[in-house]
């Protein structure tokens, strides 16, 4: 039985461990061993580790000092945006030899939809092999992709074969591949939601599939009606290669007042991992970071640092409102606290009196 919806061809191709990797091949004597791009002080976070490192359990948003007690033996780079955006520039190209349809979601990461190309090969499967080479021979590092229907299967599909493998779900294969999976592999079900659908026996695709639309709805809000399309295959966004923001943000409400800023920071790494993602989604990065702050008396304030790059990793956002949290002390307890990323690298050339467009992500209260 096949998924419903419009069938498409559309490639998800993910770089693997892309930021480590860029420094190995820079830098031959790292080659085979634990490396970690960020800082590995106290207040240091890891950006990327390569896959040496992650054996040891080192991943990406980690604090430094937890990864090198797990590696003692991990190497720290420092991170060069502009090297990675070089490198991300020279495999674009070579996606722009197949299709205009390109949506970039990050440096290391973008959609193709192949269902008419430039090469007038039927294949996406070739077409993802053949790309997926010419990365390697023309950029030296190796690349995963995912092959299917729509967006959400295509990602998905990326992370099966990892590192340097692939992964083609046929239409009539959507379905099955999807109930077989276990819920945490959908894309976008993140550790909260995932724990909570494993309380309610929500395992696997299947698990959710059982579920109505209404229960889903009643019980996630409205991802309860994503989740319900989605493990059915139905995912109709399209490949947007112009799609334009101008800021995002995401933020939480607690449910009781936070003192501690060990809480505080263990808060903030959840809503930087949620604001990667529709970053990463909207294909954008931007140089300002800002920290929102609002107190248990109702004060708002907000704290702000431009960077000298553009980002979008977790990582990163995490690190630098780290930073902004210790910029000064805290007046009081706190009930909300938000991260916004503006100042994006969109390239709109229009100078129209636009309003200024945030997105702003409200997440969950906690339980």
């Amino acid at each position: 039985m096949e998924a419903i919806g419009a069938h498409r061809k559309i490639i998800h191709v993910d770089m693997d461990a892309f930021y480590a990797s860029v420094e190995q091949m820079d830098a031959p004597e790292l080659r085979g061993k634990p490396v970690a791009v960020g800082g590995g002080g106290k207040r240091g976070v890891v950006s990327a580790a390569s896959y040496e490192a992650r054996v040891f359990g080192v991943r990406s948003a980690m604090p430094g000092f937890t990864a090198r007690k797990l590696c003692p033996e991990l190497i720290f780079a420092k991170p060069r945006f502009d090297r990675y955006k070089e490198i991300s520039s020279q495999i674009r190209k070579i996606f722009l030899d197949y299709t205009d349809l390109v949506e970039p979601l990050s440096l290391d990461e973008a959609y193709l939809d192949v269902t008419d190309n430039k090469k007038g090969n039927p294949s996406a499967t070739l077409i993802a092999s053949q790309i997926r080479q010419r990365i390697f021979d023309e950029v030296g590092l190796t690349a995963s992709a995912g092959i299917s229907i729509n967006k959400f299967v295509a990602k998905v599909a990326s992370d099966y074969n990892k590192p340097n493998g692939q992964k083609t779900v046929n239409p009539e294969e959507v379905l099955g591949f999807l109930e077989d999976l276990d819920v945490k592999k959908f894309y976008g079900v993140g550790k909260v939601t995932r724990a909570k659908m494993y309380q309610m026996g929500i395992y696997t695709g299947k698990d959710l599939k059982s579920k109505t639309e209404e229960f889903l709805i009643q019980h996630f809000g409205k991802s309860g009606k994503h989740y319900y399309q989605i493990v059915r295959g139905i995912h109709l966004s399209e490949v947007k290669p112009n799609r334009e923001r101008k800021s995002l943000a995401a933020e939480r409400t607690f449910s009781e007042n936070i003192a501690s800023e060990v809480y505080m920071l263990e808060r903030l790494e959840s809503i930087a991992n949620e604001l990667q993602k529709r970053l990463k989604t909207s294909k954008v990065a931007g140089r300002t970071v800002t920290l929102k702050i609002k107190y248990s008396d109702f004060t708002l304030q907000t704290r702000s640092k431009t960077l000298p790059y553009f980002v979008n990793d977790a990582s990163i956002l995490l690190e630098t409102s780290r930073e902004l949290l210790y910029q000064e002390k805290m007046k009081n307890s706190v009930r909300l606290l938000g991260i916004s990323l503006s100042n994006l690298n969109t390239k709109s050339k229009e100078k129209k009196a636009l309003k200024k467009e945030i997105e702003i992500i409200q997440l969950r209260f906690d339980f």
